[in-house]
C-alpha cells in the first residue's frame, strides 16, 4: 500500500514537473518572440531617425527630385505607424515601400556628383545601408522565433497547456512575391 502511494505520488510530481517544464518553455518562446520584435523595432526607430537627415542632405542638391524624397518620407511614416501599432503584416508592406524608396533615392543620387561626394551623404548612406542589413538579419531571427513558438503551441502535449493558458501562435513577418523579387536597377534609373 505504501509503495503504491509512493509510486502515485512520484508520478503526480513527475507530471507536475513535466507540465511546469512545458509551461516555462512556452513562456520562454513567447518572450523570445517579443524580444525579437523589440530588436526589429529598435532598428526601425534608428532608421526612422536617420532618414530625415538623409533627405535633408539630399534636398540641398536635388531640387528636382522632390517626389522621390516625399515617397521616402511617406513610407517612413507608414513603417513607424505600423510598428507602433504592432501590426506585423502592415510593417512588412510598409517596409517594402520604404526599401524601394530608399533604393530609388540612392539611384537618383547617382545623377548628382556633388551629392555623392558629400561626406554627410556618404556617412548617412552607409549608416542606412548597415541598418537595412541589420533589419534583414533581425527579421530572420524574428521569424525563426515565431516558427519555434508556433510549432510548440501546436504539437502534442504542448498544445493542451498552450490552449489552457492562452498561448497563441505569433504572426510571421512575411513579404509578397513582388516584395521578394530582385529590384530592377533599370527601373530605378528610369531606363
Amino acid at each position: 500500500m505504501v509503495i503504491a502511494l509512493v509510486v502515485i505520488l512520484a508520478l503526480a510530481v513527475a507530471a507536475i514537473v513535466y507540465i511546469v517544464g512545458i509551461y516555462n518553455g512556452l513562456v520562454s518562446l513567447r518572450e523570445n518572440v517579443k524580444v525579437a520584435w523589440a530588436n526589429i523595432d529598435v532598428l526601425l526607430k534608428q532608421r526612422h531617425d536617420e532618414l530625415p537627415k538623409l533627405v535633408e542632405t539630399c534636398k540641398r542638391y536635388m531640387q528636382f527630385e522632390q517626389e522621390t524624397l516625399e515617397k521616402v518620407m511617406r513610407a517612413r511614416a507608414s513603417v513607424s505607424m505600423a510598428s507602433t501599432a504592432g501590426n506585423v503584416a502592415a510593417v512588412g508592406a510598409a517596409e517594402q515601400q520604404l526599401r524601394a524608396g530608399v533604393g530609388r533615392l540612392f539611384a537618383v543620387a547617382e545623377n548628382y556628383p556633388q551629392l555623392k561626394t558629400d561626406e554627410t551623404f556618404k556617412q548617412l548612406q552607409g549608416r542606412i545601408t548597415t541598418l537595412e542589413e541589420s533589419i534583414a538579419d533581425r527579421r530572420e531571427l524574428y521569424n525563426d522565433q515565431v516558427n519555434l513558438n508556433n510549432i510548440r503551441v501546436k504539437v502534442f502535449p504542448d498544445v493542451m497547456i498552450a490552449q489552457r493558458f492562452g498561448f497563441l501562435p505569433a504572426q510571421l513577418l512575411e513579404f509578397s512575391s513582388e516584395e521578394k523579387a530582385d529590384v530592377s536597377v533599370g527601373a530605378l534609373f528610369g531606363t
